[in-house]
């Protein structure tokens, strides 16, 4: 089932894009977390990865029903907070409509992959239905 692009839902727990390691996100109760995403090209820079993580993260609140508006709070693990944070912030708030931002935490992190520059982990409300 590795990379499997299906939904498996039980007991009220939808879980999207399992695989043996982990789901990309697990909803219950009007809730849905995220797995963590990186960008899918390692060699842009600290912008490119964010555009490339926040253009993924839309699709995957799309998918759920849910959207940007409706992200509660995010984790974002960088790799060199003095070089990239305040070019990462720009792209983040500027995804973002004005106040409309989450509760988030940031911190600095090591990575297997020496080319991430940046992993988001997000929890969203899903509209209900």
């Amino acid at each position: 089932m590795e990379g499997a692009n299906l939904e498996v839902e039980m007991a009220g727990i939808t879980r999207i894009e399992t695989n043996p390691k982990l789901s990309r996100v697990v909803v219950h109760n009007g809730t849905a977390w995220f797995s963590g995403i990186v960008a899918a090209d390692w060699t842009l820079d600290i912008q490119g990865q964010t555009g490339q993580v926040l253009s993924r993260l839309d699709e995957l609140l799309i998918s759920v029903g849910s959207g940007r508006s409706m992200v509660l709070n995010a984790q974002i693990w960088m790799k060199d907070m003095v070089a990239d944070f305040n070019a990462m912030n720009e792209v983040w708030s500027n995804w973002f409509a004005p106040g409309e931002t989450p509760a988030r935490a940031t911190s600095q992190v090591t990575f297997d992959e020496p080319g991430i520059r940046l992993e988001l982990i997000v929890v969203a409300a899903v509209a209900a239905s």
